[in-house]
């Protein structure tokens, strides 16, 4: 089960992959389906939140656009 950690209301683009960077912001990079390796774009910055993150946990932006966490599943079978 996942909690969130910050509300932000990020609408989300096709195309795109959203993911919560080192700082902690919301970031978007283009998608590179069917191009030449290496020509994916670089990231850009879409929402300053500056989340704290913590060990042992997934963060990551949920269906309303708002950054949320899950404990890891670790320690395999």
């Amino acid at each position: 089960m996942a909690e969130k950690v910050a509300k932000v209301g990020v609408k989300k683009q096709g195309g795109f992959l959203y993911f919560i960077d080192k700082a902690g912001d919301v970031s978007r990079a283009k998608m590179a389906r069917g191009r030449k390796k290496g020509k994916a774009g670089k990231p850009e910055k879409v929402a300053k939140v500056g989340v704290k993150k913590q060990g042992g946990y997934l963060y990551f932006l949920d269906k309303q656009g708002d950054v949320s966490r899950a404990k890891m599943a670790r320690g395999g079978r």
